[in-house]
C-alpha cells in the first residue's frame, strides 16, 4: 500500500498542485459570483440536462441523447443572449483594476466627511418631506454611458444642489444623479430597471431603476421613496429598505474613506443586509 502511494505521490509536480489550486479558486469564484442570482438557476438546469445526456447514453435511449445533444448545442447560443447581463456583469468584475488609482483615492478624509455631511443632511430631508429621490455613487465600474443619457452638471455636492434637483416639479427630478468621486457630474439620468420578477409589486420604477444599475455594475444607489419617504439601498443587485440616517451615514464614510477594500464591501453589504431585504 505504501509503495501505491508513494507511486502516486511521485508523479505529483509542483505545477500540478499550482494548477489544482488555480482551477479550484476560479471554480469557487464563479461560484460565488454566481450564487443567488438567475445564472443560479441556469447552472442547476445544466445539471440536470448533463446527467439526463449521460445516462441517455448509457442507457441506449439514442433519440432522447441526440435531442438532447442537439438542444445543448443550440442552446448556447441562446444562453448568451438571455443572461447577457450577468455575463457582462462577471467580465465587468474580472475587468476591475486594484492597480489603477480611481476617483476616490484623491480623496482625504476631511473631504470625505464633509461630502458625507451633505449627503446625509440631504437624504434626511428627503425622507422627512417624502420627496423622491435616486442617487448613484460610481465605484470602480464606469458610468459614462449612464451620465450620456442625463444633464452634465459637473458640480460640487451639496444638500441645496440636490434639494434643487429632486425638487418636485423641476426639469431633472424623476431621473438619477450620478456622483462621480467628489463631484456631482449629472442628473436626470435613464438607468437600466431590473429585470427580478421576484420584487415586492409595491416597488416603484425609481427603486427597480436603483437595483437595475447595481445588477450591472459595482455602483451604490441610495433610493427616497416619493410616497413614504423610507430610505433604502441597493448594492449588487440586493435592495435594503427601512434603513436609518445613521446606517446611511456609516455606509459613505466607509465607501469614501476606503474604496478599494473588497472587505469593506462586505461588511457593507451585511450591515445594510441586516434590514428587511426585499429583493428576494
Amino acid at each position: 500500500m505504501q509503495e501505491i502511494f508513494n507511486g502516486i505521490f511521485s508523479g505529483i509536480r509542483i505545477t500540478d498542485v499550482i494548477d489544482i489550486l488555480i482551477v479550484a479558486f476560479a471554480i469557487y469564484k464563479l461560484l460565488e459570483f454566481i450564487r443567488e442570482t438567475r445564472a443560479a438557476q441556469l447552472v442547476k438546469g445544466l445539471l440536470v440536462l448533463i446527467v439526463v445526456t449521460f445516462v441517455s447514453e448509457i442507457s441506449h435511449l439514442y433519440t432522447i441523447n441526440w435531442i438532447l445533444r442537439n438542444t445543448m448545442t443550440i442552446g448556447v447560443v441562446a444562453l448568451v443572449i438571455i443572461f447577457q447581463p450577468e455575463l457582462r456583469r462577471g467580465l465587468e468584475y474580472l475587468g476591475r483594476s486594484k492597480f489603477v488609482p480611481g476617483n476616490f483615492s484623491q480623496i482625504n478624509k476631511d473631504r470625505a466627511k464633509y461630502i458625507t455631511s451633505e449627503f446625509i443632511r440631504a437624504v434626511e430631508s428627503f425622507s422627512q418631506t417624502k420627496t423622491g429621490a435616486l442617487i448613484i455613487i460610481e465605484r470602480e465600474t464606469a458610468l459614462t454611458d449612464i451620465i450620456e443619457t442625463g444633464t452634465v452638471v459637473d458640480a460640487e455636492i451639496s444638500s441645496e444642489i440636490l434639494g434643487n434637483i429632486f425638487y418636485e416639479g423641476a426639469p431633472l427630478h424623476d431621473g438619477a444623479v450620478i456622483i462621480r468621486g467628489d463631484r456631482l457630474q449629472a442628473a436626470g439620468c435613464v438607468l437600466p430597471l431590473t429585470q427580478n420578477k421576484a420584487l415586492n409589486k409595491e416597488l416603484g420604477t425609481r427603486h427597480r431603476a436603483g437595483i437595475g444599475i447595481t445588477e450591472n455594475s459595482d455602483a451604490i444607489a441610495i433610493i427616497v421613496s416619493e410616497e413614504t419617504g423610507i430610505i433604502s439601498m441597493a448594492i449588487d443587485g440586493k435592495l435594503s429598505r427601512f434603513l436609518d440616517i445613521k446606517t446611511v451615514e456609516k455606509t459613505l464614510l466607509n465607501i469614501y474613506i476606503e474604496p478599494d477594500s473588497d472587505n469593506k464591501l462586505n461588511e457593507l453589504k451585511n450591515m445594510i443586509g441586516r434590514r428587511k431585504n426585499v429583493s428576494k
